[in-house]
């Protein structure tokens, strides 16, 4: 069984984001609800079989177990796993309508979904008895700010975005690919 296959017998289909149908392509629109309601979508994403995207931020078992004082129980709102015959990768993406959000502050969430993302790794190890599950994926974090800001796109590209600390940043994002975002 693929990690695709199994990730979307583990994660209830109310915390994931389905595949929308455009053209012969496949998108995705990440949605904030309100009160923050605004939207990205990502055009070139792999088959429904090959990727799953998965509401980070509803994952609030933390609260409940830690204290937060390292902000251990922030997450970022999304994560998406792809394992395609070309790549194996996991995008982790947390979103701001405007300039909001401290750096600091969006690396702690980067890193509370790369935690979320260890978190099923292990249940899917020790549960599904899959030694290899999620391992060989390789990371990329990505920031997207002012989201309902309409001016020409930008983005902030360093090294790769591997670690929380070196995210991509994009801001004023109009159709992002999801090939440019791995």
């Amino acid at each position: 069984m693929s990690d695709i296959a199994i990730l979307k017998q583990m994660i209830k289909e109310t915390a994931t984001v389905p595949l929308e149908n455009h053209y012969n392509k496949k998108k995705v629109i990440l949605r904030e609800p309100p009160p923050a309601n605004y939207s990205v979508t990502i055009h070139g994403m792999p088959e429904d079989n090959e990727v799953i995207i998965i509401k980070a931020d509803n994952f609030n078992l933390a609260y409940e177990v830690f204290q937060g004082k390292k902000h251990e129980c922030k997450r970022a709102d999304f994560v998406i796993i792809a394992n395609t015959e070309t790549q194996k990768v996991i995008v982790c993406i947390e979103m701001k309508a405007g300039k909001g959000g401290l750096e600091e502050e969006i690396i702690q969430q980067l890193k509370g979904a790369q935690c979320f993302v260890a978190y099923c790794r292990e249940i899917g190890q020790l549960f599904w008895n899959n030694r290899n599950f999620l391992k060989g994926y390789k990371y990329r974090f990505i920031s997207i700010k002012n989201i309902s800001v309409s001016k020409k796109p930008s983005r902030t590209k360093t090294a790769i975005h591997d670690r929380p600390e070196r995210m991509l940043k994009i801001s004023s994002p109009k159709h992002l690919e999801f090939n440019h975002l791995i």
